[in-house]
């Protein structure tokens, strides 16, 4: 069941302090709370939820508010209750009325929470505010300057948001600069080998064939699966410094025969009168995921080929992809792919892969989305060369889009290209660079802990989510300090021309 909050919650000066004072009104967490519009976005948080059953649902300002907290923080779950609790900041950040010295929720429910606020509704939230910021921002910037519509001569038209945009030539002029840029956010799972994958796979079926025989012991005798011979064989290839490939391929078939062992004595006691239902939920999707493995594995060994789809190397996490990056540090990595758009200095997240995709295909798809948010073609695309291909690069000729580089070809084109716009464009797209390192190194991205996809799908849209938000809170708190100089500077002016005794008022 869920229940509206009352919208005077919101309102920072009703927050009530048990040991007096007021909540400073500058604080980066009640900043950071304007920038949300959290009644928007309630609706679809409630829609999760019956109106008349079950116990009052926790508020959805309370469900992301503590997200946010965490993954701002770097903390555990246990370790963001308790600082919600003892910081009235942060409580008022959750949606409290007043100071309270209880913990508003258990640490278990920040699982809940990671579930039911996924990444689809957490881009929804990031849309949101950067389109309200960037309609902020382009308001002050028509405020500023004094345009005068009547003698205005030049041509007109009206984009989808209904703007007027100018045209140069009969064309629609191009404005601003979309950046993109794909990482891989590397997943906790030690580094996969073919031989460890099939010695763990034949332990987890060794101990599901323990399991199905003691519902049906003395019925026929128990199976053979020679465990320790299969375990000494493992680790006499393992613990070798320097083993050859004929050793290890052996290895590996020794290891392919011993699951096909397995396999088939399950089958067997499942025909005696062994049942499934024994074992639990996660031995029973192992089972299915080990079936697929061991399918791979002999695959692999027949054809003599390290290649196959959709390959599996963690039997936890069998989402997870291996993805070729190319990289000095690390040619392969093991997690999810994302692609990221950086406009006005925020930062969109295009799509999010577990498969190993090929980033150019998407160019053509996310300028489309970048003139559905602004209205126009952006000016210049910034990317890397990856995502330069001969269709994206008449792509982006056609609609005048400057999309600079390498050439594709040896040949000489007519047009030169100016080595200096490149030399800019490549030092601009930095930003989007930097702004991998940053989630990675700052925001934990650098190894992602959740073991669910869901959950690790929301981590990661959560952290974009908070850049955003730090980024509208540092520009407020810039603005305040460029506010207070300038006061302090006009004061002092007009002190010394007061001694000076000319007449000035001060700002």
């Amino acid at each position: 069941m869920y229940k509206k909050r009352d919208k005077n919650q919101l309102e920072l000066e009703n927050f009530y302090l048990p040991f007096s004072g007021k909540l400073n009104k500058n604080n980066r967490w009640v900043l950071m709370a304007k920038q949300i519009p959290w009644e928007e976005l309630e609706e679809n948080y409630a829609n999760l939820f019956s109106e008349n059953k079950g116990a009052p649902a926790k508020s959805f300002r309370m469900a992301l508010g503590a997200l946010l907290i965490k993954q701002k923080l770097g903390l555990s779950d246990e370790e963001t209750v308790e600082q919600i609790r003892e910081n009235p900041y942060l409580q008022y950040f959750i949606g409290l009325s007043e100071y309270q010295y209880e913990a508003p929720f258990d640490a278990s429910m920040l699982v809940y929470f990671r579930k039911r606020i996924n990444s689809d509704m957490l881009e929804e939230i990031n849309e949101i505010i950067i389109k309200n910021a960037l309609s902020n921002k382009k308001k002050e910037e028509e405020s500023k300057e004094d345009k005068d519509n009547d003698n205005n001569t030049s041509n007109s038209i009206k984009s989808e948001g209904g703007e007027d945009l100018k045209v140069k030539g009969g064309k629609q002029e191009n404005k601003g600069i979309l950046m993109l840029d794909a990482s891989v956010i590397p997943a906790d799972i030690s580094y996969p080998t073919d031989l460890d994958l099939l010695n763990e796979s034949r332990e987890k079926l060794e101990r599901v064939i323990d399991k199905l025989y003691e519902n049906i012991e003395g019925k026929l005798k128990k199976p053979r699966t020679y465990r320790e011979r299969a375990r000494k064989e493992y680790l006499s290839a393992v613990l070798n410094k320097k083993i050859s490939r004929k050793s290890l391929k052996k290895a590996i078939k020794k290891q392919i025969q011993y699951i096909k062992r397995d396999l088939n004595h399950i089958e067997s006691l499942l025909r005696e009168g062994g049942k499934l239902s024994v074992l639990t939920r996660k031995e029973y999707r192992d089972l299915l995921v080990i079936n697929e493995i061991y399918r791979q594995q002999k695959y692999m060994y027949e054809k003599k080929t390290n290649k196959i789809e959709h390959r599996i190397v963690s039997i936890h996490q069998p989402y997870i992809r291996p993805m070729i990056r190319g990289k000095k540090s690390a040619k392969v990595e093991f997690g999810p792919k994302i692609i990221v758009s950086r406009i006005e200095g925020y930062h969109i997240i295009e799509k999010i892969s577990w498969d190993n995709i090929n980033e150019a295909k998407f160019l053509q798809e996310q300028i489309e989305r970048y003139k559905l948010r602004t209205g126009y073609y952006p000016e210049a695309v910034l990317a890397d060369q990856l995502f330069k291909t001969k269709e994206n690069v008449e792509y982006c000729k056609e609609r005048h889009i400057r999309f600079t580089g390498k050439r594709l070809s040896r040949k000489k084109r007519e047009e030169e290209i100016d080595k200096k716009i490149v030399k800019q464009d490549q030092s601009m797209r930095n930003a989007i660079e930097g702004f991998f390192g940053v989630i990675k190194r700052k925001y934990g991205l650098d190894r992602l802990m959740n073991k669910l996809k869901t959950t690790s799908e929301t981590t990661i849209s959560l952290v974009v989510l908070l850049r955003n938000l730090e980024k509208l809170v540092n520009e407020f708190f810039s603005l305040l300090v460029n506010a207070i100089l300038f006061s302090k500077f006009s004061l002092y002016f007009s002190k010394k021309c007061k001694n000076l005794n000319f007449s000035v008022n001060p700002i």
